[in-house]
C-alpha cells in the first residue's frame, strides 16, 4: 500500500516517501540525505540524452542513443545457465531490423508484445555493417512493408538491456532524464521516482522551501525562482533548461559562500595581550647560503607584523613550486622561539612531514633549539617521548602529520601553527591545531598558484602573501606536447633519462579505464556518453588507464623497476612507495595525480602526463613542479590526442611559460574558477566543507565576483541580516547545508 506522509514540506523525512523503509533510508543517509530539502539538493551528476533519437541505419557501432523500434515478434526467454535467463526478440524501424536483449529481466515478455512500439535507450552494436538483415534475425511475424517489396541490404543492429519506453498517443518521453551520484541500495529509479515527491514536497506553500533572493537580485541578473530551477535542473525538458538552473544554483551557492565567510569574520580581530617582540634578524638570515627574493622578505616583514603587532595572525602564503614558501615558514618558527615559544608544522603526508623535518631539525639545532617530530607510524614509545618533550617544554618545534591534533598532544606555550598544503586538510582539522593553546598565530601555506583578484575574493577572511618572484637559478622545466604517434620516440626518451641518472614520473588521470555511473537500467553508463550537468557532452577520450599502463610499462622497460601508487592504496603503501622512489630504487613511476603534493626528488628528471587535456593548468604546472629540483636538465611531455582546439590551445599555454601565476589567470579565463574552488574548499557535502558542486562546474568566472559583490552589498545595507526582507536569507546562510564550518 501506497504510504501517505504525514508531513509535507522541506522538513519531510526521507522514510515518509514511498518505497524508503528503513533500510533504504540508512542508504539515503550516507549519501547526507535525510529531508526533502537535502534531497533536492542532490543534483544529478549527468544526463542520458534520450531525446537523441536515430534510425536503425544512422546510429553508429557503439553509440549511444535512441531507437523508436516496432516489436516483431513475441519476446522469448529461456535459461543459459544457473541463474542467468536471456530474453529475446526482433523489433524494427522503415530503415532496419534490430536484435534486442535482456539479462535476467525475464519481465519483459509481460510488457513488449508484437506490434507494439517502444523508445529503446542503450549502446548500439552494429553486428554485420552492409549485410542484409534477414541473415541473422529472426523471421518477422510482423513485417515492415518495405521488407516485402525490396530486396535491398538493410541496417542490422542490435541492443543489449536498453531501457524501453512505450511509445503511446498521449503519453510525452523525456528527451533528458537525470542521472545521480547513488550509493548501495538506491538505484537510479528509485532516486528519480522519490525526488518527483520531494520535489512536490518543497513546493508547498505553508512549509515549502522560500525563496531567499530578493527581487532586486532576480531581475537584476535574470535568475529563475528557486523552486523553477529546483524543477529545471532534476526534470528538464531542454538542455536549456539546465543552463538556467545551474546559473541560479551555482550564484546561490557563491553567495551564501560569501556572506557566510563575510559573518563569520565580523570584522572582529582577535587581539593578543602579550604580542611576540621584533628580534634581530642577522642570525637567521647570515645562517642561510642564499639571499631571500624581494617577494619571500615581503612575507617575512608581513609575518613580523603579524606576529608583533597585537592581533592573532591568520595569514595564508601562496607561492609556485620552489618558490622558497617554506624558508619563510622557518623565519615565522625563528621569530616564535627566539620569544620563547612553541612552533607546530603540520603536513599532509608522513613522507613530506619527515622532509621537512630532515630539512628543518639541522637548521634550528643549530640555535639550540630541539625539533620533535610526530607521525602515525612511530613506535609507541617514541610518540612518548615526543609528546612528553612538547608538553615540558624541552622541544620548541614540532614536525608531523594528523597525529598533531589528536587528544594527547599538549604544549607548553604554542605560538604558531603552520598548515604545509592547507587544502588537504579540512577546516576542522585546521582548527583543531590552531585551539591547542590560546592566541595562536596561523600560518598556511599553499603550493597552487592562484590569481591575485581571485585570492582576494577566496580568502576575504585571510590576510594573503603571494610569492611571485622565483629564486636565481631556478631550473627551467622545457615543455612539448605531443601526441600518441611519439609513443616509441618517447619510450627510447625515457631511456636516454633514466640511462643519465635521471628517474621518470608518469601521470595517468585515472585509475579505472573510464569514469562512468549507474544507468536507470542498472548497467553502468560512461560519462563521455552522457550530458554533463551544465555543460554540453564531453568529448570522447580514451583514457590512460594508470593500472594497465604500469603492467604494460613493465613489459616495454624489463630493465628497470617500474612501480605503481595512486589515491586507493593505503597511505602507508603509498609513503613506502615514494620513499623508495626517493632513494632511486624505483625508476618510473606511474601514478595518479597523488604525486601533485609529494617527496622532493632531484633525480627526478623527466614528468610525462598521459592524457594532459583532461587536466587543468594548474594541476599539470603543479605536477610540472616536480621535476627540475637537481642540477640535471629536466622536461615535461604532454600526451594528447584530443581534436579539440581549444584543448590544444590550453595546453600550449604550458609549453609557452612556467610562470604559475600567468597559466592560473589563464585558466581562470578559460576554465573558470571550479578547479580552484575545489582546491580549496571541496565540493561534497560529506567533505565537511561548503559545498560548492554546481558552482565548481560554472565556467564563468564573472558570476564568481558577482556573487561576492553582491555579498558585500547585501552586509553594507544589512550587516547581520535582520530586516524583514533579509530574514529567509539568513536562515538559508545559517543554515548546516549553507554554512558549514565555513
Amino acid at each position: 500500500m501506497r504510504k501517505s506522509s504525514l508531513q509535507t514540506g522541506k522538513d519531510t523525512p526521507i522514510d515518509r516517501f514511498y518505497g524508503i523503509g528503513e533500510k533504504r533510508a540508512e542508504a539515503f543517509y550516507k549519501l547526507g540525505i535525510r529531508t526533502a530539502e537535502e534531497l533536492v539538493y542532490h543534483f544529478p551528476r549527468a544526463y542520458e540524452p534520450r531525446g537523441n533519437v536515430k534510425t536503425t541505419a544512422e546510429a553508429e557501432d557503439g553509440e549511444v542513443c535512441s531507437l523508436v523500434l516496432t516489436v516483431a515478434n513475441e519476446p522469448k526467454t529461456a535459461m543459459i545457465r544457473k541463474g542467468m535467463t536471456l530474453t529475446k526478440f526482433t523489433a524494427f524501424d522503415e530503415d532496419g531490423v534490430c536484435a534486442v536483449t535482456f539479462f535476467n529481466q525475464p519481465y519483459v515478455r509481460d510488457v513488449a508484445h508484437k506490434g507494439m512500439t517502444f523508445r529503446f535507450f542503450g549502446k548500439v552494436k552494429r553486428d554485420k555493417p552492409n549485410a542484409p538483415a534477414w541473415e541473422f534475425c529472426e523471421p518477422f511475424e510482423v513485417s515492415p512493408r518495405q521488407f516485402k517489396t525490396e530486396k535491398k541490404e538493410k541496417a542490422s543492429v542490435s541492443m543489449a538491456s536498453p531501457i524501453m519506453e512505450a511509445v503511446t498517443p498521449r503519453g510525452v518521453l523525456r528527451s533528458l532524464v537525470p542521472v545521480y551520484p547513488l550509493t548501495a541500495g538506491i538505484s537510479q529509479k528509485l532516486m528519480g521516482s522519490t525526488m518527483k515527491e520531494a520535489l512536490s514536497a518543497v513546493s508547498s506553500e505553508t512549509d515549502g522551501i522560500s525563496e531567499f533572493l530578493s527581487e532586486n537580485l532576480l531581475k537584476k541578473y535574470g535568475f529563475c525562482g528557486i523552486h523553477e530551477a529546483l524543477r529545471f535542473i532534476h526534470m528538464p525538458e531542454t538542455l536549456d533548461d539546465t543552463a538556467v538552473a545551474v546559473k541560479r544554483l551555482a550564484f546561490d551557492e557563491l553567495y551564501l559562500f560569501a556572506l557566510a565567510m563575510m559573518l563569520s569574520k565580523d570584522g572582529e580581530v582577535k587581539r593578543v595581550d602579550a604580542p611576540l617582540s621584533v628580534i634581530d634578524r642577522a642570525p637567521f638570515m647570515s645562517s642561510l647560503s642564499y639571499r631571500l627574493t624581494a617577494a619571500q622578505m615581503r612575507v617575512c616583514d608581513a609575518v613580523e607584523q603579524d606576529m608583533t603587532g597585537g592581533t592573532v595572525m591568520n595569514r595564508l602564503v601562496v607561492g609556485d613550486v620552489g618558490s622558497g614558501k617554506t624558508i619563510c615558514a622557518a623565519f615565522a618558527v625563528y621569530l616564535a622561539l627566539q620569544n620563547g615559544k612553541q612552533a607546530a608544522l603540520m603536513a599532509p603526508t608522513e613522507i613530506l612531514a619527515r622532509q621537512h623535518y630532515e630539512e628543518l631539525s639541522a637548521f634550528f639545532a643549530r640555535f639550540g633549539y630541539q625539533t620533535e617530530l610526530l607521525v602515525g607510524s612511530m613506535t609507541a614509545s617514541a610518540k612518548k617521548k615526543a609528546v612528553a618533550n612538547l608538553a615540558s617544554g624541552i622541544s620548541s618545534f614540532v614536525i608531523g602529520t594528523h597525529a598533531l591534533i589528536e587528544e594527547s598532544v599538549r604544549f607548553q606555550d604554542l605560538a604558531l601553527a603552520i598548515i604545509d598544503e592547507q587544502h588537504r586538510f579540512g577546516t576542522g582539522q585546521r582548527r583543531k591545531l590552531s585551539e591547542k593553546a590560546e592566541n595562536v598565530h596561523v600560518l598556511t601555506m599553499s603550493a597552487t598558484p592562484i590569481p591575485r583578484t581571485l585570492a582576494m575574493v577566496l580568502y576575504c577572511d585571510t590576510d594573503v602573501s603571494i610569492i611571485d618572484e622565483m629564486p636565481p637559478g631556478r631550473q627551467k622545466v622545457d615543455t612539448f606536447l605531443v601526441n600518441e604517434s611519439y609513443r616509441e620516440r618517447l619510450n627510447g626518451f625515457i631511456r636516454k633519462n633514466i640511462s643519465m641518472g635521471g628517474q621518470v614520473y608518469i601521470v595517468c588521470p585515472a585509475v579505472e579505464e573510464e569514469e562512468t555511473l549507474e544507468g536507470e537500467s542498472g548497467e553502468r553508463v560512461s560519462m563521455s556518453d552522457l550530458i554533463p550537468l551544465g555543460g554540453a557532452r564531453e568529448e570522447k577520450t580514451k583514457k590512460k588507464a594508470a593500472t594497465a599502463f604500469a603492467e604494460q610499462l613493465a613489459g616495454v622497460f624489463p630493465e628497470y623497476r617500474v612501480a605503481f601508487v595512486h589515491g586507493k592504496l593505503s597511505g602507508k603503501e603509498k609513503d613506502r612507495i615514494m620513499t623508495e622512489f626517493a632513494k632511486g630504487e624505483i625508476q618510473i613511476l606511474v601514478s595518479t595525480t597523488v604525486i601533485e603534493v609529494g617527496v622532493n626528488v632531484p633525480s627526478a628528471t623527466l614528468m610525462i602526463v598521459e592524457n594532459a587535456e583532461l587536466f587543468g593548468l594548474s594541476a599539470l604546472h603543479q605536477l610540472r613542479g616536480r621535476v627540475g629540483r637537481g642540477k640535471a636538465k629536466s622536461y615535461c611531455v604532454l600526451v594528447s590526442d584530443s581534436k579539440s582546439e581549444k584543448a590544444r590551445e590550453r595546453l600550449k599555454i604550458l609549453c609557452a611559460t612556467n610562470d604559475g601565476f600567468k597559466i592560473a589567470e589563464k585558466d581562470l579565463e578559460m576554465r573558470g574558477p571550479g578547479d580552484f574552488l575545489e582546491q580549496n574548499y571541496g565540493k561534497t557535502r560529506q567533505s565537511g566543507e561548503f559545498d560548492l558542486g554546481i558552482a565548481s562546474l560554472e565556467g564563468n568566472v564573472k558570476l564568481l565576483y558577482t556573487a561576492f559583490d553582491e555579498a558585500k552589498a547585501t552586509l553594507a545595507d544589512d550587516p547581520a541580516l535582520e530586516k524583514t526582507g533579509n530574514l529567509e536569507l539568513r536562515k538559508k546562510v545559517f543554515s548546516d547545508r549553507a554554512a558549514s564550518r565555513v
